[in-house]
């Protein structure tokens, strides 16, 4: 293998170009062999791993960065010496480490970097499995850990008064706001992820159970069960509502947008930003947020930890352990405003 550990090292930092558009250039660029490649991998990632066409995107966009970045393709590898081949003969640890380096002087914050340093490693990961690469180098790279902010969330008394504003709405029992309260409902009373709400059958809403079947990451389907409200929400809307907007090419949808078709997740973020916005003192938040508010309130309400991993579909109990951090600090702020001698 080519010595290329210190490719990129230079005085002067290779800059990534930033961009959808940018990284579709680079790749368009590549050689044969690694665009080939990358079309492999796409297609790994998609068939035989079901991720999410979102984790898709950013998955590939990192790899066409890091060998855009090795083959001195555009600015991805401005200060790159292109190997003598255009597969992977000099991808190592030490063209990982320059990469990253070049992210980190163009900017990118530790998060970014962090998620960027695991890309690589599937990709080396997957790439020695095929006979790509004799040894894996991502297994040897060590990133920085993506800093943990603390998510903003709703107190649940801002929780109920988004859920009655909406009601109200509904009351006018017009499709667009029936619909808008049943999926603000059941963000709140399931902490469901945007993508696994769009993506709702009608036969998934079990009301006998009063529980709803959701297909996750990775294609792992959980059943999650919701209150009264979302129920009393959901079949207003199926039952007075859905038929205001439904057309021939609805299919079993269960939210629909007002063309007839699946909602998206656009018009989710929209519906829950409005909503949001509209109580008083309320933090700036979209579909996450009500997911994040759902997991703290369960903490907050003496929920145990693994049964809240398992409601929102997190694949490692690290993952939920950051909701611990929320009521932590909800805690220390009611003890520094209540307690006598907290001061």
């Amino acid at each position: 293998m080519a010595s290329s550990a210190v490719r990129g090292t230079g005085a002067r930092a290779a800059r990534p170009r930033s961009g959808r558009a940018a990284l579709l250039r680079v790749r368009a660029e590549l050689p044969p062999e690694a665009a080939a490649l990358v079309d492999d991998y796409e297609r790994h990632l998609r068939s035989e791993r079901g991720l999410s066409d979102h984790t898709i995107r950013a998955y590939v966009g990192d790899v066409v960065s890091l060998l855009g970045f090795l083959h001195g393709v555009g600015s991805e590898g401005a200060d790159a010496a292109p190997p003598s081949t255009d597969g992977l003969d000099g991808l190592d640890v030490g063209v990982l480490r320059a990469w990253l380096a070049s992210q980190r002087s163009a900017g990118r914050s530790r998060t970014t970097l962090a998620r960027r340093a695991a890309a690589a490693r599937v990709f080396t990961a997957w790439a020695q499995r095929r006979g790509e690469l004799a040894s894996d180098p991502g297994s040897r790279l060590v990133a920085p850990r993506a800093h943990r902010k603390l998510p903003g969330v709703l107190r649940p008394e801002q929780a109920g008064e988004v859920m009655r504003a909406s009601g109200a709405g509904a009351a006018e029992r017009e499709p667009v706001a029936l619909r808008d309260h049943a999926l603000l409902e059941l963000l709140y009373a399931t902490g469901i992820r945007v993508s696994e709400l769009c993506g709702l059958d009608l036969n998934d809403a079990d009301f006998e159970r009063r529980v709803v079947r959701v297909l996750g990451k990775g294609n792992k389907e959980r059943m999650v069960p919701f209150g009264q409200p979302a129920e009393r929400a959901l079949r207003a809307w199926i039952e007075g509502g859905r038929s205001g907007l439904a057309t021939e090419s609805s299919g079993a949808a269960l939210f629909l947008g007002v063309r007839g078709g699946r909602v998206d997740p656009r018009t989710v973020r929209r519906v829950v930003h409005d909503a949001v916005e509209s109580v008083p003192g309320a933090a700036d938040m979209g579909p996450h947020g009500l997911r994040h508010s759902a997991a703290t309130h369960l903490l907050e309400g003496g929920a145990d930890l693994r049964s809240v991993q398992e409601l929102l579909g997190h694949a490692t109990l690290a993952t939920t352990q950051l909701y611990t951090h929320v009521t932590v600090e909800r805690l220390k702020a009611i003890h520094d405003r209540s307690h006598p001698r907290a001061q």
